[in-house]
């Protein structure tokens, strides 16, 4: 689950790279601005431009996200599915919380991320360390 030292990381962070790859394996890497944690184990991301992201998730709902925040020296590795919405009550909030902070951004669609785990990414004895659900 999301921690709050998580959390504060996520708060902290500008950008944050969101891996996928398509169902024959190949990677993609986009920087994602606009996420938003809606509970200890979902994050709200938000689709304005994406296109090989979109494609790659219908085929394959498996995706990876790292957040590093520089003060405190935080970074973190979290990967779960997701669901793309398009419609519905989670979806127009969505809407109007990426409304609220810029009116032109089209918020196309609301990629849901259900967290299945949690890595530590900082350098040292415990990088890649599992820290959510611990084994």
């Amino acid at each position: 689950m999301l921690t709050s030292e998580i959390k504060d990381a996520i708060k902290r962070a500008e950008l944050f790279p969101m891996a996928t790859a398509s169902n024959s394996g190949m990677p993609n890497v986009v920087p994602v601005k606009s996420l938003h944690v809606a509970a200890d184990n979902l994050i709200w991301i938000t689709d304005n431009y994406m296109h090989k992201t979109l494609v790659n998730l219908r085929e394959n709902p498996q995706v990876a996200i790292y957040v590093w925040s520089s003060e405190p020296k935080l970074c973190f590795q979290i990967k779960g599915t997701v669901e793309i919405k398009t419609e519905g009550e989670e979806y127009e909030r969505m809407k109007s919380l990426v409304r609220q902070k810029n009116a032109d951004l089209p918020a196309r669609s609301l990629i849901e991320m259900h967290i299945s785990e949690i890595y530590d990414c900082l350098p040292g004895e415990n990088a890649g360390r599992k820290l959510w659900p611990c084994t």
